[in-house]
């Protein structure tokens, strides 16, 4: 891409609404050229782009800013900024800088959107697409040797950790250095040194995850827990900590930061294993982190001292052979009224997924033979009958733990009076919502049934509706009236013709219930609360699509593949 089209892109980037004038002025450009620069923009990109009245707004956020926003955010906090929309490395420019002397890199900030050759610990590399990751590195010298240097790494995670607490979203630190969400990564750091006499100067490259990437299983993202937050957010609260925290490392080493780093340790207690090219070195329970940085491992042999290199942390005891039996690895399933849908998940990580109806589930059975080894549970969701479970039980040698709704779960109350009342597919719905968004949400489930959810900000399901699905509304259309027994058309505003206007009639009754369950939440909380809307099911994309243009713009809608079966691993990863 060339340098106009990030301009655009970073000036729309914050997701809110802008006129095509202004767009256009500060780009020195007519606006009629607009559209040509955005036909060229990268298909995931392309698509985000929403346009009204004269106005354009992307549909989510970007990783991206004006280089002038950049600027000021890194000179309140005493950063001298660069933004190269295209390089090879940002740790190579401040690396080049750092070897021109200390004071050269020192407090410097270089930013880029797409990097063709970054790069994380132990040589792997750093993948994302444009617009999905915060890349960025800055220098920073010590008055410190290198071998003093060995919490550095340490303290960067926890300034990263603070800076996206107070944005709120819940992170924890894998040791020494990866910034995890439950079992997900959202980012790491990686740090390199140039020693210039007594002083060490130190590239600190942070990566992390603004927008899920496709790509990239296993993945957590910033925009999933914490929507309203923008890049401009998360640069100022980063800044802010690294500018305090690195000046006290440099005067008084790692020893002040044990307390806090061993608080927001994501393994702290617990036991582990430490992996070395997959190969088991030690296990044992993480007593906490020592004064150079080095994690405390008790084992059997007594407390070992683990430094950080070309190693590996793991939650859970290893087995005795590392290639046997992997610890947490589940097969979930969404035991549909139509369908069944699976997923294998290892380390919380998603393996592998099917679906099938229930009439022939010898896939399922042909999967568990390819990846059904070291399963150590299966748990479920059902609404579909004792016989439709039978049938699953049938393809599998491990018996099926079906859950049914809960009273509460996650911190989230369930206000149903009789939750086993409550069909579990909704409640894994409502479960699994919190992976996408902490606000106030609209939970829609478009299937055999439709089902339209309730959740409060503060983690209150209140209830739902429940209405026929597409098929059945047809359905008893067809059998109830003379004339309505043929097939659907396509909806429309002002359907003129019977089977178009059945479509209408069926889109509208599914729509108007989400936009009519949303005021009711907004109501709720005062009008003014921020309320998302979750869609999932086979006729998601279809409603989505059928959204009000004015109601899809005002309001985040997500869809949501396999939402029930996310929802039984928030529950079996956090219980």
């Amino acid at each position: 891409m060339q340098a106009q089209h990030w301009q655009l892109l970073a000036q729309l980037a914050d997701g809110q609404r802008h006129h095509i004038r202004s767009l256009a002025q500060q780009l020195a450009l007519h606006p009629q050229r607009l559209n040509v620069l955005w036909q060229q923009m990268p298909p995931h990109v392309r698509g985000l782009l929403r346009q009204h009245d004269g106005y354009w707004h992307l549909v989510r956020p970007l990783a991206m800013l004006p280089e002038s926003s950049l600027s000021s955010i890194a000179a309140e906090h005493g950063f001298q900024a660069a933004l190269l929309p295209q390089c090879a490395s940002t740790n190579n420019e401040i690396l080049a800088l750092a070897r021109q002397s200390p004071t050269a890199a020192h407090r410097r900030l270089c930013v880029s959107y797409e990097q063709s050759a970054g790069r994380g610990r132990q040589g792997r590399q750093w993948l994302s697409r444009s617009g999905e990751c915060l890349m960025l590195s800055i220098g920073w010298t010590f008055d410190l040797p290198l071998p003093q240097l060995g919490g550095l790494a340490l303290v960067t995670a926890l300034a990263i950790h603070a800076a996206l607490q107070d944005l709120g979203v819940a992170v924890h630190i894998k040791w020494p250095n990866d910034i995890v969400l439950g079992p997900d990564k959202m980012g790491g750091i990686l740090i390199e040194t140039v020693p210039q006499g007594a002083q060490t100067v130190a590239v600190i490259g942070i990566g992390l995850n603004f927008v899920l990437p496709k790509a990239v299983p296993g993945a957590a993202a910033i925009q999933n827990v914490a929507p309203h937050t923008r890049c401009a957010d998360v640069y100022r609260r980063l800044l802010h900590h690294l500018s305090l925290l690195l000046p006290q490392f440099n005067q008084h080493g790692f020893a002040p930061f044990q307390a806090a780093y061993e608080a927001a340790h994501r393994d702290q207690n617990r036991p582990v294993h430490i992996l070395q090219q997959q190969s088991v070195l030690h296990q044992g329970i993480a007593l906490g982190i020592a004064a150079d940085g080095s994690l405390r491992l008790l084992t059997d042999n007594g407390e070992k001292h683990i430094v950080s290199g070309e190693i590996s942390l793991r939650p859970g005891p290893a087995a005795a052979e590392p290639a046997a039996v992997a610890p947490n690895k589940y097969l979930l399933l969404d035991g549909g009224n139509s369908k069944l849908k699976w997923m294998w998940v290892e380390q919380g990580r998603p393996l592998h997924s099917g679906r099938a109806a229930y009439n022939d589930l010898s896939q399922l059975g042909a999967d568990w033979q390819q990846y059904g080894a070291g399963t150590t549970r299966i748990i479920g969701s059902a609404v579909c009958g004792p016989e439709k479970q039978a049938k699953v039980a049938q393809q599998l040698p491990q018996a099926v733990e079906w859950q049914s709704s809960m009273s509460e779960a996650l911190g989230i109350r369930n206000h149903y009076r009789n939750p086993q009342e409550h069909g579990a597919d909704r409640w894994f719905n409502i479960l699994g919502s919190r992976r996408y968004s902490e606000h106030a949400c609209v939970v829609v489930s478009v299937g055999t049934a439709v089902t339209v959810d309730a959740l409060t900000a503060d983690n209150h399901y209140l209830g739902g509706s429940i209405l026929p699905g597409f098929h059945l509304m047809k359905e008893a259309m067809a059998e109830r009236t003379a004339n309505l027994n043929r097939p659907l058309g396509r909806p429309y505003p002002f359907a003129t013709t019977p089977p178009n206007a059945l479509a209408s009639g069926i889109m509208d009754a599914v729509c108007g219930a989400i936009v009519l369950m949303h005021q009711r939440l907004q109501n709720r909380g005062g009008g003014t609360q921020k309320t998302d809307v979750i869609l999932t099911g086979g006729g998601a994309a279809k409603v989505a699509a059928a959204l009000p243009p004015q109601f899809v713009l005002d309001n985040r809608v997500e869809i949501v593949d396999n939402l029930v079966i996310y929802g039984l691993l928030n529950w079996v990863e956090h219980t």
